[in-house]
């Protein structure tokens, strides 16, 4: 089927075309012909690559130059989001019925907002969670949504984030009965069950545009699924790399999927050397710039030089524990093939799209803080498969696992290269996720009695899949928790949000977070500082990633503990009998003290490079964490309102700006410069500058003599002193 034969508008066809795409795919055709272009719910389960976004597109295309009406894409991540943005930016040339032209927007944070502004938008790109805040707060616009786009659904089964899909999912077939459903995914096994709950179609094909080779290596050889078989040269003596290079020799770039950070680190220190031998002298003057690039992004630090070195030789490791820009620019030089050979924690395979002609699974085994090691699931397994193989460039991709043993090559490839990968499973009923979700379904008006509340969660993928009895006692503990803690309150039989309760469904943490808060303002320790509010946001559950010590670390953190006890809210438990409301054990409590140090020094200006060898904390652990933080100080904030604790409101908004920036409140003025981070802050401040107005009498030439201030950044800032806007 061509693209010039579907049933819509022509000016869709004539995009489509102009980027080369005439002729369907075999699944996206099947979609075609089950009805998806008539509004048929779809839940469509293919392949990477196999021309999921298309069916999407054509969907909310058509839906709204014919009927007028607004579309929102759901993804799991703001890197998602961002990526898919991109791709709908070609159709902003489209022509509605009003003349007007199409106009597409992505949000993804800020959390307590209404966003009107989207409402004059026609598509709208958001991750999961976003699009429920925004359920949340009733924007309005939301009752104007017509096609409604789940990318990634398989993460409905994912503990952490597939109950905020499944409730969103299930609000908006609620506020919008008559809504167009589509369900993405490339791998999900029991996509029939899926389609009932969404009252849609199932399309599941195992069709990809490059075939897929699955194997397993042991002693020398690769044993693929097909029963073909290929020797590997032994060049290194370490499997993952001699596979690597021999794809390498054949033209292709490679992905290693590793077990831990550390191995991800160690394979590209192992690569780089190598590949140093290897390398044209043309390439090696690009992977330079890359390098240079990244040393000059962001604050220095060891593990960026350390990635900058493998760089330069066409290798490169990637994991969450980088920084962000460094991460992008990794990514962006693995797609034009500069980087030839990349390793990476299974982070990456949950990000943007990023195929390689090969895909190498180093261990089958992945890290778990409680279970310490245990093995893939056959989902992960695919997914991770699923990126090898890039359309246009390779005949074929292979993925490729290692066994130790011709045993355990035996049981690989019976469990994950012929096995299909698990049902997908809701997660909804697990207490601590369902909690916020109760809250949130009776604080927008979508359950005004528990008659009601047990028929929206009677409408969810749960219901779905379970009797619901197992779900109703999970809300009925929920529903005596919010009342016990006055979130909620019944009158008449009528379930009600107190003012507390709407606020903290708003604010978007969870209610025992909220109740930690609450109590902490009124329980103070004898000195209020920085670090008793620090404590107070650690304590919480909502606060991520957690910080667990290492080695010796343990005894200096109690010391740390010891030394500031009277700024502390939540005092060392006493490891034989808990005295808390909330139950804290003593790893607990080193671990949230740990945050405490850590985000403390962060806001003394100890610089990131400093912060890794002291605390063995990384950029990107530490960009979640210092974000987590700053949204738990507004919410803290927000509530020291509704409380009136009017002298805590003063305190929350300027340690909020320190934490955001990572600085004494000497600079607060001066970040508010676009431009200006806490290294150039301080440079400034320290050359004299310690306000605008200052900078505001200079001439141009003395800021231009401060480090790190060139002449543009210099004409930059006095224009926006003189526009007075000097807020970002």
């Amino acid at each position: 089927m061509k693209i010039n034969e579907l049933d819509i508008p022509e000016q869709i066809k004539r995009i489509i075309v102009q980027h080369g795409y005439n002729q369907l795919y075999p699944p996206q055709e099947e979609a075609i012909t089950a009805g998806v272009l008539n509004r048929k719910n779809l839940v469509l389960a293919s392949p990477t690559a196999s021309g999921k976004t298309l069916i999407a597109e054509l969907c909310i295309l058509k839906n709204i130059l014919e009927n007028d009406t607004k579309s929102i894409y759901l993804t799991p991540l703001r890197a998602l989001a961002n990526e898919k943005y991109e791709e709908f930016k070609k159709y902003r040339e489209l022509t509605k019925s009003n003349g007007d032209k199409l106009e597409i927007s992505v949000s993804t944070g800020d959390y307590d907002s209404t966003d009107e502004w989207l409402g004059k938008y026609d598509i709208i790109i958001s991750t999961n969670e976003k699009a429920d805040s925004l359920l949340r707060h009733k924007a309005p616009w939301m009752q104007q949504i017509d096609t409604i786009v789940a990318d990634e659904i398989h993460l409905l089964t994912d503990q952490g984030r597939g109950p905020t899909l499944e409730v969103t999912l299930t609000k908006l077939m609620k506020l919008n009965p008559n809504a167009q459903f589509l369900l993405l995914s490339a791998t999900v096994k029991n996509a029939d069950e899926i389609s009932k709950w969404i009252k849609g179609i199932p399309i599941t094909t195992d069709w990809r545009p490059v075939p897929l080779r699955e194997g397993v290596f042991y002693d020398g050889e690769i044993q693929f699924k097909d029963g073909s078989a290929r020797r590997i040269l032994t060049e290194t003596k370490k499997p993952v790399i001699d596979i690597a290079l021999d794809i390498l020799k054949q033209g292709g770039q490679v992905l290693i999927f590793t077990q831990t950070r550390r191995d991800a680190v160690s394979y590209g220190k192992n690569i780089s050397k190598v590949l140093s031998r290897k390398i044209s002298k043309s390439l090696e003057k690009d992977l330079k710039t890359i390098a240079d690039k990244i040393l000059t992004s962001g604050e220095r630090t060891g593990l960026s030089e350390i990635l900058a070195e493998q760089v330069k030789f066409g290798a490169a490791f990637h994991h969450a524990g980088l920084d962000a820009s460094h991460r992008r620019l990794i990514e962006e030089s693995f797609k034009d093939g500069k980087i030839k050979i990349l390793s990476a924690t299974p982070t990456l395979a949950a990000g943007v799209n990023l195929p390689a002609r090969a895909v190498l699974i180093s261990n089958f085994r992945r890290y778990d803080p409680e279970s310490w090691s245990e093995e893939i699931s056959v989902l992960e397994y695919k997914q991770l498969a699923g990126r090898a193989g890039r359309p246009q460039y390779d005949k074929a991709g292979e993925s490729i696992l290692i066994a130790k043993t011709s045993v355990e090559q035996e049981r690989l490839m019976e469990k994950y290269v012929c096995s299909e990968p698990e049902k997908i499973w809701s997660k909804l009923s697990i207490e601590n996720v369902l909690r916020p979700h109760v809250l949130s379904t009776i604080a927008t008006g979508f359950a005004y009695t528990e008659e009601d509340l047990y028929d929206f969660f009677s409408q969810t993928f749960h219901a779905q899949q379970h009797d619901l009895k197992m779900l109703k006692s999970k809300v009925g503990k929920i529903l005596r928790f919010l009342f016990n803690e006055e979130m909620i309150t019944m009158e008449s039989r009528k379930l009600l949000a107190t003012p507390f309760g709407h606020r903290v469904s708003e604010l978007y943490i969870d209610p025992v977070s909220a109740v930690i808060i609450r109590d902490g303002l009124y329980n103070r320790p004898d000195k209020l500082t920085e670090v008793s509010i620090l404590q107070l946001v650690s304590h919480t559950p909502d606060l991520s990633p957690k910080l667990y010590p290492r080695g010796k670390e343990s005894e200096q953190l109690i010391a740390y503990a010891s030394e500031h006890s009277n700024e502390l809210i939540f005092k060392q438990p006493d490891p034989w009998n808990s005295m808390y409301s909330y139950e804290q054990n003593l790893d607990d409590f080193i671990s949230e003290i740990k945050c405490v140090a850590v985000m403390n020094d962060w806001i003394q200006e100890i610089t990131e490079n400093d912060l890794l060898g002291k605390y063995k904390v990384e950029p990107g652990d530490l960009l979640r964490l210092t974000q987590t933080a700053e949204w738990l100080i507004f919410a803290s904030n927000q509530l020291a309102r509704l409380f009136q604790h009017k002298d805590l409101m003063i305190k929350f908004p300027i340690l909020r700006r320190r934490i955001q920036y990572g600085i004494k409140e000497e600079l607060i003025e001066l970040v508010g410069l676009q431009g200006i981070g806490r290294i150039r802050a301080r440079m400034l401040h320290n050359a004299g500058f310690h306000k605008i107005a200052d900078i505001r009498k200079a001439n141009l030439q003395s800021l231009v003599s401060v480090p790190t201030i060139g002449s543009t950044l210099a004409k930059n800032i006095k224009k926006q002193i003189e526009d007075k806007n000097p807020a970002k």
